[in-house]
């Protein structure tokens, strides 16, 4: 059997990523970018499919592992017949290379230790042409090469390469992979303890740039070291996940390739950023998004490619049986052409919030705002695919509505706070008839709920953003009645679903987990409610399923108590973040996405 997606944990250098499961073997390597064709497949797959196993010879025994505190350095302890060692492990960022360095450590005894190395680029299709170099290996095939260089001899063994040595205690044995365009020389190789010393400068001193503090420190610089790890860093540009295809429900269809840029995922990663005080990050991030959404409005996307690409093309991989049997494995996303109209809410709301925080306002990102906006004024009364990205027929949802009408608001808020030009009286009546119209035909008298549609009875964890992005106050009675009725038809086990997949408003087959950051937002609710106590109840259950490495996939599975989807995922270390510094404040958090005074504004609102 495959491990579980929560015994895995993530290597990367700011450009590309690896996972490597508790038993010392790589299982998902994609270099040099994220989005580049996996060299390691296995996770997806079998052994057959490339990865990179480091472990006793005769099976060891995961006796611990840990990252090195505030880095990415992954140390991964193992029993074998006649002692302990430990694996670690590394990308080191920030040099112009694509390397993985692991270094065994004898801490106990004497183990015989197993090296086998499997590469298939091309998600596990195709095995390269391997020869001996004087240090180890290269492997070429197509665009793709890779180099290995090690401190042990190695050999060929039905098309793998294998090293069979002795580790004692007190001895370290180094491995570098190192990956180079196959129709140019390779580089040399790195001094391994080197890179150790100048991977783990790097990731502390970054993490000490940290201005959150509060009684979940550990787990806010968990996850703002993922955050920063899973960072484009030529473009600023943040993935949703490393990976793809790891299934929302096991055995299901739902499975999708997260290794591209969300725009709805601006506003709160510039909120977890600028209150960490990571302007420099906050600020590349916002160059990305500028640069990926100009050009026409209704052309904007709801993902773009690392550097803004646009064309995301959703293939199938039959060769590739997914994980524990989930299929089919996609790479590329159909999705990206979908209309999603709370994308234009997301990004004016980003950008705004940006401001507020300090990051200058460019003339050349206003333009683009102005027409965003007017795009809206034309388009918000349309049918969309909706912040769920479904794949049937489209609706009018209550929540992409919602987020219609905070484009128009923070364009309004732009003009009468920065005094930028445009039409203000016209924006306004038209911020007036988008909120008219989602509290006529987006609320339910009869549940005393907004629901997820126009004129359905089915509720959505997404109209939780309703008091969050100021649409309501979150003491309004029909605010209050959606929340306690997400909290009765939504819940599971303590945790939020996002909607009923047996409605068929999505177009597939019924069945995943909770979405944590479903579940963050209701704490966030809770805690606007002053329901503090609860809060943080929930809060803290949510930290108690992250793996032993601090680390959260998309969803969670509370029956089988276990991770689904891609992993890790920046969406859910973004909720933690922010909910951890809403909760953390003296006298619970006046707001949750911008500045306290939105909300009150918000609040004062009798439509």
């Amino acid at each position: 059997m495959p491990l579980r997606i929560e015994d895995y944990a993530l290597l990367g250098d700011c450009e590309g990523a690896a996972l490597v499961g508790r038993d010392g073997s790589i299982d998902w390597l994609s270099l040099p970018r994220f989005d580049s064709g996996a060299c390691c497949a296995a996770l997806l797959g079998t052994a057959d499919n490339g990865r990179w196993l480091l472990a006793p010879a005769n099976g060891g025994r995961p006796a611990g592992r840990r990252y090195r505190d505030g880095t990415l350095v992954l140390e991964t302890d193992l029993e074998g017949e006649g002692g302990k060692v430990r694996i670690i492990d590394f990308m080191p960022p920030d040099d112009d290379r694509a390397d993985v360095v692991r270094i065994v450590e004898g801490l106990d005894g004497e183990v015989q230790m197993r090296m086998e190395l499997v590469i298939r680029y091309d998600y596990g299709s195709i095995a390269p042409w391997v020869r001996r170099t004087k240090c180890g290996i290269s492997a070429v095939a197509g665009p793709d090469g890779l180099m290995l260089d090690a401190d042990v001899e190695c050999h060929g063994e039905d098309l793998r390469t294998v090293a069979d040595f002795k580790v004692r205690k007190g001895e370290r044995k180094h491995f570098v992979l190192t990956w180079f365009h196959s129709a140019t020389e390779p580089a040399p190789s790195i001094d391994a303890e080197r890179a150790l010393g100048d991977t783990e400068t790097f990731w502390r001193k970054w993490a000490r740039r940290s201005k959150l503090h509060g009684p979940y420190d550990d787990a806010v610089s968990r996850s703002l070291v993922t955050l920063k790890a899973l960072t484009y860093a030529p473009t600023g540009g943040i993935i949703a996940a490393p990976t793809t295809s790891l299934p929302e429900f096991i055995g299901g269809m739902r499975n999708w390739d997260y290794r591209f840029c969300w725009l709805r995922d601006a506003t709160f990663v510039l909120y977890a950023l600028l209150n960490a005080s990571y302007v420099e990050e906050a600020r590349a991030w916002r160059e990305w998004l500028t640069r990926a959404v100009a050009g026409s409005p209704s052309e904007l996307r709801i993902m773009y490619g690392l550097e803004g690409e646009r064309r995301l093309t959703e293939l199938e991989l039959p060769w590739l049986p997914g994980y524990e049997g989930s299929k089919p494995v996609r790479v590329g996303n159909a999705a990206s052409e979908q209309h999603q109209l709370d994308v234009y809410g997301e990004v004016l709301d980003a950008l705004y919030t940006a401001r507020r925080h300090g990051v200058e306002l460019e003339e050349n990102t206003w333009n683009i705002e102005t027409a965003l906006v007017n795009f809206i004024e034309g388009d918000w009364m349309k049918p969309d695919e909706g912040i769920w990205e479904i794949r049937g027929t489209r609706q009018q949802f209550t929540h992409s509505k919602v987020m219609a009408w905070v484009a128009v608001d923070r364009a309004i808020r732009a003009i009468e706070r920065h005094h930028v030009k445009g039409p203000l009286e016209r924006w306004r009546a038209l911020r007036e008839r988008i909120h008219r119209d989602v509290c006529e035909k987006g609320y339910d008298q009869e549940l005393g709920s907004f629901v997820q549609t126009y004129g359905s009875k089915h509720l959505d964890a997404s109209l939780l953003m309703i008091p969050m992005v100021g649409f309501l106050s979150c003491h309004d009675p029909r605010v209050v009645g959606t929340i306690a009725a997400i909290e009765k038809r939504l819940m599971h086990d303590g945790f939020v679903r996002r909607y009923d997949t047996s409605s068929g408003v999505d177009g597939l087959e019924p069945g995943e987990g909770v979405f944590l950051t479903c579940s963050f937002w209701l704490a966030d609710n809770w805690a606007l409610q002053g329901r503090l106590d609860d809060a943080r109840i929930l809060f803290e259950r949510l930290l108690s399923i992250r793996n032993d490495v601090g680390l959260l996939a998309e969803e969670y599975d509370p029956v089988e108590r276990r991770q689904l989807g891609n992993f890790p995922q920046a969406f859910s270390h973004v909720g933690l973040i922010n909910t951890a510094h809403n909760l953390s404040r003296a006298g619970g958090p006046a707001h949750v996405r911008s500045d306290g005074q939105r909300i009150v504004e918000a609040g004062r609102r009798t439509s």
